[in-house]
């Protein structure tokens, strides 16, 4: 055993493969048929999906050409689009599952994103997401320094800072009633070695490195995440179709 590596902070905790196979799991009590993993990298969430449903479609968005060969040898359909302006490429309602890991944070039009993964999803269907927490006990050390959080550095990709609170806020203030929570959890826990932050994750999930949620279509959607912006007089020329 490597004294040192039990340590050191172990950072593919951020990702809450642990909780993602939870959420799938409580997905497929209805077994799902196809699911899409929006970003999918190397696809390691969607390798769970087929570990829980063996029969399942499987679908990724993803631009990056290293990712995309390296799913494409998994069997796993990619398909390289925009998520920002371009159209997932399902018909309404015919994708179980979206999932959204690490993803959002990244998204200036997330009314569109949120527009085409709720349309893709039917009546009873599910979304999974993962985002870094702008609540986490080391963010919250850092601003009371007077520091940037780390999860929203104005040199790196992040450009939304998410908590549970204004994450939950989100979804119902756009589409009240829509989609209700099944699960949460947290992952990871700065600046912890992982047996700690493990622990201390599932204890304070609203305090850990990344927060999860597993959201269950509630009702029919008529194109509320697109509305929301007109409505609400917000003054951003935001991405609406």
């Amino acid at each position: 055993m490597d004294v040192n590596n039990i340590f050191k902070i172990n950072r593919t905790l951020n990702y809450g493969r642990h909780l993602i196979n939870d959420f799938l799991n409580e997905a497929n009590k209805t077994p799902f048929n196809k699911i899409l993993d929006v970003g999918a990298g190397r696809g390691d969430d969607l390798i769970l999906a087929q570990n829980i449903n063996p029969n399942c479609e499987l679908h990724a968005i993803e631009l990056f050409d290293e990712y995309k060969q390296n799913l494409i040898q998994k069997g796993i359909i990619v398909h390289a689009l925009n998520i920002e302006k371009d159209k997932f490429p399902f018909p309404d309602e015919s994708v179980d599952i979206v999932i959204a890991n690490q993803i959002i944070e990244h998204l200036k039009e997330l009314f569109w994103f949120f527009h085409e993964t709720t349309r893709v999803l039917p009546v009873g269907g599910h979304l999974i997401i993962g985002v870094p927490n702008l609540a986490s006990l080391h963010n919250r050390l850092l601003l009371a320094i007077g520091k940037q959080p780390t999860c929203i550095q104005n040199h790196s990709a992040h450009i939304r800072g998410y908590t549970k609170s204004d994450l939950t806020k989100l979804v119902e203030k756009c589409f009240p009633g829509g989609f209700s929570i099944q699960k949460f959890g947290g992952s990871n826990f700065y600046p912890f070695p992982a047996p700690i932050a493990k622990s201390l994750a599932w204890v304070f999930p609203n305090m850990a490195w990344s927060i999860f949620l597993l959201l269950k279509k509630e009702i029919a959607y008529n194109n509320e995440f697109i509305k929301h912006p007109v409505a609400n007089q917000l003054e951003t020329n935001f991405f609406l179709g």
